[in-house]
C-alpha cells in the first residue's frame, strides 16, 4: 500500500492552503477515476487508482504558481517530472512515478516539448498503461483554480484545443477509451 498520507505530510504542511487545495483537487480526480473504473469494469487495483490520483500532482510543491499557493521556483509545466523525481527519491513504486510524469495535458511528446520550447527533457511523456491513461483523463475534468466544479466535456475540449491538434486527438482517444456512450 502506498503511504499517501505520509507523503503529503512530508511535503505539505498541515493546515496550509496549498495542502488543502491539493487534497481537494486530488480527491476529486480520485473519485472520478474510481467511478470510471467501476462503470467500465476496468481491471485495475482501486488502491493503485486512489494512490495515483492522490499523488499525480505531488510535484506542485516546487513550482512557481502563487495563484494556487505554490511558492517554488520551477515553471508549472515541470510539476509532473518533479513529482516523479520526488516519488522515486522516496522509494515509491515506478508505476506511481510514471503517473506523475505522464499526466500533464493529454501527455506530451518530444515534438511538443521541442516546438513549444518547454523546459522539459526532450522525450515523450505519454500515458501508456491503462492506469496512467485513467488518471490523465480524470484529471482533465478538474482545475486547481475552481475546486468546487467538475468541467463538462465541452469545457475540457475547449481547454485541450489550445494545445494543438495532437493534444486534442490524444484527449479524444482517452475520452473514447473511458466513455461507454460515444455520443459525448
Amino acid at each position: 500500500m502506498v503511504p499517501v498520507k505520509d507523503i503529503f505530510d512530508k511535503f505539505y504542511k498541515r493546515g496550509s492552503k496549498l495542502r488543502e487545495l491539493l487534497l481537494v483537487h486530488s480527491e476529486a480526480v480520485a473519485a472520478k477515476a474510481l467511478d470510471i473504473a467501476r462503470l467500465r469494469r476496468l481491471d485495475l487495483d482501486p488502491d493503485h487508482i486512489y494512490a495515483g490520483a492522490m499523488l499525480h500532482d505531488v510535484g506542485i510543491f516546487y513550482v512557481d504558481a502563487p495563484g494556487i499557493y505554490c511558492n517554488g521556483s520551477k515553471p508549472y509545466i515541470m510539476h509532473g517530472i518533479l513529482g516523479a523525481e520526488m516519488l522515486r527519491a522516496h522509494r515509491q513504486p515506478e508505476w506511481l512515478a510514471r503517473i506523475a510524469e505522464r499526466h500533464t495535458g493529454s501527455g506530451l511528446t518530444a515534438e511538443d516539448i521541442r516546438t513549444q520550447h518547454l523546459p522539459l527533457p526532450e522525450k515523450d511523456f505519454l500515458p501508456e498503461t491503462l492506469l496512467e491513461k485513467l488518471i490523465c483523463y480524470a484529471d482533465k475534468f478538474f482545475s486547481k483554480t475552481s475546486l468546487d466544479t467538475e468541467k463538462d466535456i465541452d469545457r475540457v475540449r475547449a481547454s485541450m484545443k489550445k494545445f494543438g491538434p495532437g493534444a486534442m486527438q490524444r484527449f479524444e482517444d482517452l475520452h473514447a477509451l473511458f466513455t461507454s456512450d460515444q455520443q459525448s
